[in-house]
Formats: structure tokens, C-alpha cells, sequence
């Protein structure tokens, strides 16, 4: 079984060679309790680590299971140590930081044996050594003669064949040292053990044979093996069978048949093939344990490590926030400056690059010995006027967007708008029924002649009337779905929260949308029937006093009640009502009219709010300005509803003839007749007219004063009061009943051109009633030839712009209107050809590729089909989030420094750890790790290391982020500009934690894989 052969052992220290061993030869018995007696160095235990594979011998030969293991490998002495070895020290040689039950399994582990198979042997083990009691206490907390036994259960508990006991009773006490050696004396009745010791009266008593040495020779023998006919009969196997064989210490059946031992009691069972390896949760296992011992530096070490991943950790986190933040206002201001196809716009580049180059003429072409007028509004106005007007052929486009894929994959909306108006009609809170559109509220405050120039004067906007009626809109289209089914884009409801009902399912049904506060403005409140126009009146006089309002007390409704509300839209079509005189007229224009045609049940279309919708926290900028919103498919309804309209379908099969008032359109000839010409029409028709009606023409004409007589009229009266103010206060004493000191506090923040523009309009009314009637007067007890004579007299002094007057007023029985006009103004509209088209994207990467694909559109169509559009938000926030970007990758590659510098010092640490577990390395040795199986150990520790740091980095930043999103918050008031560390950033960095200190803990592993285990077990 086992056999040494001529083992001579020298160890080297420079130039001087030490012989420990000198040609030993012995033969062993499979089961016998062989002690080994010497003086100190006369190479005891040299031979014995020779016996267990821990040390190498210098020449000789080594025969187990009879193969030499002059070929063995580092992997078949590992296996070797592992499966037929068990080693009992002198000093125990326990893993510190493991359980008894830990220790004794540590050999299993390395057989892969299953955890509770694992287990269980190791109960057993311990059983047999009775510690059954102790399996889970620390060695610390055992006696010398119970870490003894620990260390024979785990020697035995891998079943070797050999066990090897280097001065197992050295460390204990007589009474303990018997204990032990009645166990090893039981042991030696089935296994082979091979004991050094330098007591001789233990050796007499336990063993059955005795070997004595001096200076590495074999001097006496008790019971040598000389007749042990199967080392007799063994033959040295050749190379091949070495290698061919992998339980090399076993005997596989063919050799036991042709090597049967005769009365030795050697097993014959074949051994069962084990692969020797330490799994990588035991490394793990041992390498946590190891520095859970160790907690503080732990701590300490994993927390310096951690400050590199904190650093990048918060960068990220803040840059995250900034380009989430980012992404969110791209998206809103995508969502609310789409790109905008017109079917006719104004080229805007055009017009830039026209007023730049008017500039520049000025600049060249100017000495700078004066000073000269700069004529911005005539420049803008000529440029204006001659800027490039594009044409888009959207029905085509349309037809091509909707069967082209490409467009689908990076459009979020699309939205097609048509010429086409609706009145939608309710009711308000004193029973009136209103229109319900703001500007008709605009339009009474003004007197019905409210225009883009007031607008902006009330305002104090200079040119922005029509930017500020467009706010006005109280009723506004929803962005549809890209799918046919879907009423409502997600970006909506991604928007926007429904407080309340439902989102529209039927054409008819719409939301009503709320600020993020609830609330509604007091104009929407108008629109909505919520406040009359008395109340809204009355709040801007009081205003216009200088009065403080209570807005403490703003009124509120219930969502119930909200939704209760009743709306009936009416077309255009429906407006016009018949006439006795089979014409027609819009009745939307009479309050009697609007009743009329909102308790109609035969009109219109009853729309329902649904539900109530509310911006969302994090929403930046709102999609919708409007406070209802309605979906597509009302617009659709409404289009196909107004192609089947009686009156639309007569005035298209009346191209020639205005079927609303009954009069032809204006031809060619009659559209440009001179003044000359309208001046003889006249003339020919009052020679054709009787005398009452020639008479009721003049008194109709002198009675009506000319623009220009009003305006002197007005300017002499301003003049009479003392000026403009003077005469707005004597106007608001006589007209409203306000003392002067009210006037004056009333038009005081009132500027000038204002304050003419409204009380012209009032004086107009007033002047022309007045001015009537003084003509009546004078014209009253007049015969008819006196009228006749005073005719004839104006009539030869007029001239002919007053003959032009005449002309249009009486002469003139053409339609002021055209068939295009009629049929815009009736809602004739194809729903295949838009009059704009709204694309709507999520971000500007896919807006340019939108944009590439009109691009390719047009090189495929005749130029007259080409879409030509101005980008608004081209420039908007393009290279935000490349400077962010930067940014942050300088800021990481500096804090990566940092990652290095703790990498290095954790290797430094490992590398103490190595040096500290010494002995723990010696130990796995003895018991059958491999090389390999000691990198994974210390590799293990330094992924444990890394992983803590990384998970501890993360931790803090995420604790961080709340601190600087606090900050954020209170410098900025933006609730979703927020520090976000993303998941996968934050298992990227654990992950790039733990590769960082694998890598600086490979030298220091390489090194402990390296340790000599003989020299590592004499470490203390």
C-alpha cells in the first residue's frame, strides 16, 4: 500500500545543503499504529510531510497504491492530501474564525460532497470523538484536549486511508494525552496511522510498531513489513499508467485480482473517482468569516474604497437628474411647438435673411457724420410684403405620411387641422345662452370691435393681439393616438391625471382640464357659463377704480357639478336660418338666436363631459391651453356631418349665386368698374327713379355724417373740455355717474391712445344718433320741390368717392362675398386635405429624423409638391444634453482616480490578510486545496471587500440624493429637476467595485497560492 523507497531529503539556504533525510526505506501496513521516535531534527516530521504529500523529496521514489509518484502533479498531490490523507498536529492547526462543525467540514467541501451529506459526516465525526456537544462554538472556547479531537474528526471525517500525527499529545496534559491516544489506537484497527512523537512510553503502550531515527536514518525497527507479499509483488507502473489512472492511490478491481494481499486486511472495494475542488460559496464562506473577525477594518477598508464609487455615483445621479429633467421639458416643448406643416405660410428664413441684408445696405452705404432714423417697422412691413409665400400640397403628404411605416416609428402624434368653425352654445348662471368662447367676452368689453392693435394696447403687448387671442381658445383638440383605435395620444395621459370620470370614449364626450392648483381662469369661467358677463364687468370697473377685489372668496364647484354641465355644439350651416325672403341669416349673432337654436332639439350635437384632467406634478410646460378638450373624432363627426348640410350642398351646386343672401357673386366685369363708371351708374339710375324715391335716398344720405366729420366733430369737443382727460372725466360724471375724483382715479393707469380709441367709439354711436336726428329736424316742414332743389344743389357738389359711396350702398346688387368664401364660411372641408398638419415627436434626435424623411419625401415629388416648413425649436436646447454629457465624463474621469487609489490600497490590505492567514493557508493545503483553491479564497475576500464597497457607496448616494434634491428643490422650485442614480448605473458601479478589487487582489492571492504549506503551517 504505501512504500518508501531510498527517500533522501536536502534543503538549500544559499550555498549550504542540509540533509534531513538520508535513504529511508519503510514499508507500511494497510492498518497498523506506526510511531515514529527520534531526537528533535533528526527528521521525524520531515518524513512525515513527505508521507502526506506537503513536502517533496529530494530523490527516491514515493510508491502509493504501487505508482510512483515521481510523475505526480500538484493536482494528483491535492487529491492525494484530500482523499487518502488526514492530517493531526501538534497544535491543532483549527481555522480560528470557523465553528468546530465549519472545521470538520472544510475537508468535504473539497471533495464536493453534497451540504447535508456534508453535515451529517461531520456530526458523525465529531460524534465519534465525542464533541457532538460543541459543533457550534469557535475553537477559542475549547480546551487543548477538545480542539485535539476536533482535529482527529477532521482528519477522519474524509474516510483516508492515512493518518498522519505529528506530536498529537505534545500541547496536553497526561490525562488528556491518553483520551487522545485511545481514540487514535481505536482508529488504527481499520486505517494506517503513522505517528511522530518523543514520548516512548506512549509509543510502547499504543503503538504495534515503533521506528526510531537519528540524523534521517532509520536506526531500529519494531515490526518491519519484510513479508508483506503484496509490496513484494507490486510492480512500478510505467508513465502511461500514471497518467491513465486518476485515483492514484486506489486499486481498481484488474489490480486487486492480480495483486490480492494475503491476511492484511486491504480494502478491495474500488475507491469512488472524486474530483477535488473547493467550491467558490465555501471560499466565500471562509473568506466572509475571516472578515466578520475583523469588522472594523472591514468597515474601514470597504468605506475608503467606497468613496470613489460615491464620487461617481453622485455624478451620475445629479446628471440623471439634469438630463431627465432635460428629456422632460424637450418633450413638453416638443409636445407644445410640433412640427407645423401649413398648406400657406410666410417662409420665415426668407424673411430674416431680408431684413439682415436691408441692414447691411444701411451699414455700407451710410457716412457716420449724422444720425439717421432707423426704420425697423417700415423694414419689417416691406420685408413682410415681399417675403416668399410656400405652398404645401398636404393632401398628397397626408396620403403619404399615412402609408409610410417609417414615420410611425419615431412620431408620437399626429394631428391634422382644417378651416372649419363651430359654435358651441350653454347656458349661464342667470339662465342666458352664451356662446361659449372667451371672445365673445373680449368682443363686449370693446364694444364688438375688438382688434389685434386694441388687444395690444390693453395688454401693453405692442403686436401681440393675435398671439394673445390665441390664448383665448377655451375649446382645443386633444393630440390623437398613431393607432386608428386610440382617441387619445398617450403623451396626454402620460401628462396629465384624471381627477375625476372618465377619459372620452364617444365623439361626443370631452374633459374638462383644471390647472395644477383646480382651478379655472375667470375668462374659461365666462366661456363655461360659471360667471356672468354682468360679474366680470363689474370686477373690471371695480378694478379700473383702483379698487382692491377680494379674490379670497374665489367661488367653487364640485366635480359633479362640473360635469352636470350642458353644451350643444352647432355647424356653421345651422347657424344660417331661413327668412321670409328666402335668405339667409346667422341667428348665433342675436341673443334671440342663440336661444333659438340652443332649445332646438333638431340641432346640433350634445356634448358631455366626461371627466376632469389635471396636469401632472412633474409636467413643465402644459400641451393643452384650452379648458376643454375634445377628441378627434368629434372634428371628423363634424366634418361629415356639415358634407350632408342641405345648405352647404346648395350653395356647391350654386357656383354663380350667394344662396345666403339670394344676390350673384361679383364677376370679373363688375368687380373693377372706376369711379367714373359707378359715378354714371348713379347718375343713370336716379334719371330712372321716381321723385319718392329719389327723395328718400337723399334724406338716407345727408343723414349719415362722413368719418371725417366725426373726427372734427370729436376733436372740437375735446378741445371745448380742455383735452382728452378732461373730456373722459366729464363723459364718465354724465354717462356712469362717477363724481370727478372717481373719473380721474379711474382713467388714470389708462394710456393715452387707449383711452382715445375708447371713448372715440363712444362718441361715435352717440354722434351719429345725434346727428340723424338733427337732420330730421331741419328737414322737417319742407315741401317736395324745396327737397328736390336741395338734392339737385348736393348732389352737383359731391365728388366721386361720394359717388362711389352711393354707388355701393344702392347700385350695387352683387354679393360682397365670394363661392370660396361661402363655402369656407358653410365648413366645407375634405378630411383628406388639412389645412395644417402637426407632427409631434418625443425628442429632437427623432425630430431630425422626421425631418430626413420629408427631406426624402421631396426628392421624390415635383417641386410644387414639395413641403417646405420653418422649425421653430431647431435651435432650442440641441446641445444641452452634449454639454451635460461632457461635463459629467470629466467630472468621472477625475473621481476615477480615486477608484484606482482605493484599488491599490485594497490590494496592500489583501495582501496583510494573506500574511495573517498564513496558517489558514497551510492548513487548506494539508487538507487537499489546490493552488487555485487558495486564489478563490483570497480572491473571494477581495470580491467581498468590493462588493461591500460598492453596496456601501450606493447606499450613502442614494442617502445623498435626498439631501441634494432637498437643495435642488429650494434653490430652483423645480419638483422633478431631482438626483436619480438609475438601477442598472448603480449594479454597473457594485459590479466595477468588485472587478477593481478582484484585480488588485490577484498579486496578493498569486502570492498566498505560492506559500510552501510546511512553511506555512509553522507560521504562527
Amino acid at each position: 500500500m504505501l512504500e518508501l523507497k531510498r527517500i533522501v531529503k536536502d534543503y538549500h539556504t544559499g550555498d549550504t545543503s542540509v540533509r534531513a533525510l538520508a535513504g529511508v526505506s519503510l514499508r507500511f501496513r494497510p492498518n497498523e499504529f506506526v510511531s515514529i521516535l527520534g531526537p528533535s531534527g533528526c527528521g521525524k516530521t520531515t518524513l512525515l510531510n513527505i508521507i502526506g504529500g506537503l513536502d517533496q523529496y529530494t530523490s527516491g521514489d514515493l510508491i502509493i497504491g504501487g505508482v510512483s509518484t515521481k510523475e505526480y502533479t500538484d493536482a494528483d498531490w491535492d487529491t492525494y492530501r484530500n482523499h487518502s490523507i488526514g492530517f493531526v498536529f501538534q497544535s491543532y492547526n483549527l481555522i480560528p474564525h470557523q465553528t468546530v462543525l465549519s472545521n470538520v467540514e472544510l475537508a468535504l467541501t473539497l471533495s464536493g460532497i453534497s451540504p447535508a451529506e456534508r453535515r451529517t459526516r461531520a456530526i458523525r465525526a465529531l460524534r465519534d470523538v465525542g464533541l457532538a456537544s460543541q459543533i457550534n462554538k469557535k475553537p477559542s472556547q475549547l480546551s487543548g484536549g477538545q480542539m485535539q479531537r476536533v482535529a482527529i474528526a477532521r482528519a477522519l471525517v474524509n474516510d483516508p486511508d492515512i493518518i498522519l500525527a505529528d506530536e498529537p499529545t505534545g500541547a496536553l496534559d497526561t490525562h488528556t494525552s491518553v483520551q487522545i491516544m485511545e481514540i487514535l489506537k481505536k482508529i488504527s484497527r481499520r486505517k494506517l496511522i503513522i505517528m511522530v512523537t518523543h514520548n516512548p512510553e506512549l509509543a510502547e503502550t499504543y503503538s504495534n510498531r515503533i521506528i526510531s531515527m537519528v540524523d534521517g536514518r532509520i536506526t531500529n525497527d519494531t515490526n518491519p513489513c519484510y513479508t508483506f507479499s503484496s509490496f513484494e509483488s507490486f510492480e512500478q507502473k510505467p508513465k502511461k499508467e500514471v497518467k491513465k489512472r486518476r485515483s492514484l492511490f486506489s486499486i481498481d478491481e484488474e489490480d486487486v485480482a492480480k495483486y490480492r494481499l494475503s491476511g492484511t486486511g486491504l480494502r478491495t472495494t474500488r475507491k469512488a473517482k472524486r474530483k477535488k475542488s473547493m467550491s467558490f460559496l465555501t471560499a466565500l464562506s471562509l473568506s466572509l468569516n475571516n472578515l466578520m473577525t475583523k469588522k472594523a477594518r472591514t468597515f474601514m477598508v470597504s468605506f475608503a474604497g467606497s468613496i470613489g464609487i460615491i464620487g461617481i455615483a453622485l455624478i451620475l445621479s445629479v446628471s440623471t437628474g439634469v438630463n431627465n429633467y432635460i428629456n422632460a421639458v424637450q418633450r413638453d416643448t416638443l409636445a407644445s411647438y410640433p412640427i407645423q406643416l401649413l398648406a400657406e405660410s410666410t417662409d420665415l428664413s426668407s424673411l430674416i435673411t431680408s431684413m439682415m441684408k436691408t441692414s447691411e445696405e444701411k451699414e455700407n452705404n451710410r457716412p457716420l457724420d449724422k444720425v439717421y432714423e432707423s426704420t425697423i417697422v417700415v423694414d419689417l412691413m416691406n420685408s413682410l410684403n415681399t417675403a416668399d409665400t410656400n405652398k404645401n400640397d398636404l393632401k398628397a403628404f397626408k396620403k403619404h405620411l399615412e402609408s409610410t411605416e417609417a414615420f410611425k416609428e419615431y412620431l408620437t402624434a399626429i394631428q391634422y387641422q382644417y378651416d372649419f368653425n363651430w359654435s358651441v352654445l350653454t347656458e349661464d348662471a342667470d339662465g342666458k345662452v352664451i356662446k361659449s368662447d372667451a371672445m365673445e367676452l373680449i368682443n363686449a368689453l370693446y364694444g364688438g370691435s375688438m382688434n389685434d392693435s386694441a388687444m395690444g394696447s390693453m395688454m401693453g403687448m405692442g403686436g401681440m393681439g393675435s398671439s394673445m387671442m390665441a390664448g383665448f381658445n377655451v375649446w382645443q383638440e386633444m393630440l390623437p393616438g398613431v393607432e386608428e383605435d386610440e382617441p387619445i395620444n398617450s403623451l396626454i395621459k402620460d401628462e396629465y391625471e384624471l381627477i375625476y370620470g372618465e377619459w372620452p370614449t364617444e365623439y361626443n364626450e370631452v374633459v374638462l382640464v383644471v390647472n395644477k392648483q383646480n382651478e379655472i381662469s375667470d375668462l374659461a369661467l365666462y366661456a363655461l357659463g360659471l360667471r356672468t358677463e354682468k360679474e366680470i364687468m363689474e370686477a373690471l370697473m371695480a378694478a379700473s377704480k383702483g379698487e382692491t377685489l377680494d379674490t379670497t372668496q374665489a367661488k367653487s364647484w364640485s366635480y359633479e357639478e362640473l360635469c352636470d354641465m350642458s353644451f350643444r355644439l352647432f355647424l356653421q350651416s345651422e347657424c344660417y336660418q331661413k327668412q321670409f325672403d328666402d335668405t339667409y341669416t346667422n341667428i348665433s349673432n342675436t341673443d334671440s338666436g342663440l336661444a333659438f337654436l340652443f332649445n332646438n332639439s333638431n340641432l346640433g350635437i350634445d356634448l358631455k363631459i366626461s371627466g376632469i384632467i389635471r396636469p401632472g406634478e412633474n409636467t413643465s410646460s402644459a400641451i393643452l391651453s384650452g379648458t376643454i378638450a375634445y377628441t378627434a373624432e368629434l372634428t371628423k363627426y363634424a366634418i361629415e356631418k356639415t358634407a350632408n348640410s342641405e345648405l352647404l350642398q346648395a350653395q356647391i351646386n350654386s357656383p354663380e349665386t350667394d344662396v345666403l343672401t339670394g344676390k350673384p357673386f361679383k364677376t370679373e366685369s363688375t368687380i373693377n368698374l372706376t369711379p367714373a363708371e359707378k359715378r354714371a351708374a348713379v347718375e343713370a339710375a336716379m334719371a330712372q327713379m321716381d321723385v319718392p324715391t329719389k327723395l328718400a335716398m337723399f334724406t338716407t344720405l345727408i343723414s349719415t355724417p362722413t368719418e371725417e366729420m366725426v373726427e372734427a366733430e370729436f376733436e372740437k369737443r375735446l378741445n371745448e373740455a380742455g383735452g382728452l382727460r378732461p373730456f373722459a372725466i366729464f363723459a364718465l360724471t354724465q354717462m356712469q355717474g362717477m363724481t370727478p375724483e372717481q373719473a380721474q382715479e379711474a382713467i388714470a393707469k389708462v394710456d393715452d391712445d387707449m383711452l382715445r380709441y375708447t371713448f372715440y367709439q363712444t362718441f361715435k354711436e352717440v354722434y351719429v344718433k345725434e346727428y340723424a336726428v338733427g337732420v330730421q329736424q331741419m328737414l322737417q316742414g319742407k315741401t317736395p320741390e324745396e327737397l328736390l332743389i336741395m338734392m339737385e344743389q348736393t348732389m352737383a357738389a359731391l365728388t366721386d368717392k361720394e359717388y362711389v359711396a352711393l354707388y355701393d350702398e344702392y347700385l350695387d346688387n352683387y354679393s360682397d362675398s365670394t363661392y370660396e368664401k361661402n363655402l369656407t364660411l358653410l365648413g366645407n372641408v375634405s378630411i383628406d386635405s388639412p389645412s395644417a398638419i402637426n407632427l409631434y415627436c418625443d425628442t429632437f434626435e427623432d425630430k431630425d429624423l422626421i425631418a430626413e424623411l420629408i427631406s426624402d419625401y421631396n426628392k421624390t415629388v415635383e417641386e410644387e409638391q414639395q413641403i417646405n416648413y420653418t422649425d421653430y425649436v431647431a435651435l432650442l436646447m440641441s446641445s444641452v444634453t452634449t454639454i451635460v454629457d461632457a461635463i459629467t465624463y470629466v467630472l468621472i474621469a477625475f473621481v476615477a482616480i480615486s477608484l484606482v487609489v482605493s484599488s491599490i490600497m485594497i490590494g496592500i490590505i489583501t495582501y496583510i490578510s494573506v500574511l495573517e492567514r498564513t496558517k489558514e493557508i497551510g492548513i487548506l493545503r494539508a487538507i487537499g486545496a489546490s493552488k487555485k483553491d487558495i486564489r478563490r479564497v483570497f480572491n473571494a475576500e477581495t470580491l467581498i471587500v468590493g462588493f461591500v464597497a460598492g453596496a456601501l457607496g450606493i447606499g450613502i448616494t442614494l442617502g445623498l440624493n435626498v439631501v441634494i434634491n432637498i437643495i435642488l428643490f429650494n434653490l430652483t422650485g423645480l419638483a422633478n429637476l431631482k438626483a436619480v442614480l438609475p438601477p442598472v448605473a448603480a449594479l454597473i458601479l457594485v459590479g466595477i467595485s468588485m472587478a477593481l478589487t478582484l484585480i488588485a487582489g490577484l498579486f496578493p492571492s498569486g502570492f498566498a497560492a505560492k506559500r510552501n504549506p510546511v512553511e506555512a503551517l509553522r507560521t504562527e
